[in-house]
């Protein structure tokens, strides 16, 4: 039987569940298997972005899992190779050809890009477009700032409903979410149980949250493990989280996460863990990977 997940109410009134299931790094031939097993598992979001290279075997898989398509939430994310408004509008038919949809539920920029800012607000004005048009139902952004939120928001229209950012208990961005809660953004974590922080080729530190004796004597103390700890610690404080694996235990592990509650001292335990060091990527950074080509439909 599914679990009964909490959802969360976008800034434009789209209901969108709280915990998405995400495909980050999971090869195409090993996507659709992982995506059936978490919608055979209860999840009813899944994330992905054309530049994983796996929309295709997403949309197979919401295919072949029987659900309804109204049940299934999806979120997908233009890359900065196709900023550009009429870029950015082929982006979403090369995204929505590969996933086999007429409209997504939540498309968002990947990547501020700010050395190329013009071209990131002409893909948000893209975005816009096909908001108005009902192509997507709800629009955002991912990894930025709140520099980028305030230039974003002086030359557009539409505040975005999410923004996706590197957060776990040991980088928590509190300025990033302060200027997402002021703008009524929903904060959605990537990497929520801190996999850059033991991912082998992430950062320096690999001080591993799975090993911090803080999170494990709370996931002692509630006969959970340290994962469903920060999975809940994100949920009760108001985020979307986007947990990733491709093992079937701990894909349904990471859904059993509703049935207890850290307390308020767990809770700020939990809080107190901020190292304030991103494992993650710069999003102030240029990098090579910018210009990664996507491919067709």
């Amino acid at each position: 039987m599914a679990t009964t997940l909490p959802t969360l109410t976008l800034n434009n009134g789209v209901t969108m569940p709280a915990l998405g299931y995400g495909v980050f790094q999971t090869p195409p031939d090993e996507t659709v298997a992982a995506v059936r097993a978490a919608l055979d598992a209860g999840y009813r979001h899944v994330d992905t972005a054309a530049a994983y290279g796996n929309e295709r075997e997403v949309g197979r898989a919401i295919r072949e899992s029987g659900l309804n398509r109204d049940d299934v939430f999806v979120e997908t994310k233009v890359w900065v190779s196709d900023y550009g408004y009429d870029q950015t509008l082929h982006a979403f038919e090369k995204s929505a050809g590969k996933l086999g949809l007429e409209q997504l539920d939540l498309l968002i920029l990947h990547q501020p890009a700010p050395t190329r800012f013009d071209a990131t607000l002409d893909a948000y004005r893209a975005l816009e477009r096909l908001l108005a048009d009902g192509a997507v139902r709800a629009i955002g952004v991912s990894n930025f700032t709140p520099a980028h939120l305030d230039a974003l928001l002086e030359a557009t229209d539409v505040v975005p409903a999410v923004n996706q950012v590197e957060l776990h208990p040991y980088f928590q961005q509190p300025e990033v979410q302060a200027a997402d809660a002021r703008h009524g953004i929903v904060t959605q974590a990537w990497s929520p149980i801190g996999g850059i922080t033991f991912y082998p080729g992430w950062g320096d530190d690999r001080r591993s949250t799975l090993d911090d004796p803080t999170l494990a004597a709370i996931a002692a103390a509630h006969g959970k493990t340290p994962a469903q700890v920060m999975l809940r610690w994100h949920l009760q404080e108001g985020r979307s989280a986007i947990p990733k694996s491709v093992t079937p235990s701990r894909i349904a592990e990471n859904l059993a996460v509703t049935g207890f509650e850290l307390t308020a001292d767990e809770v700020a335990a939990v809080d107190a863990l901020d190292s304030g060091r991103r494992s993650g990527p710069d999003p102030e950074g240029e990098r090579e990977l910018f210009d990664l080509a996507i491919p067709e439909a």
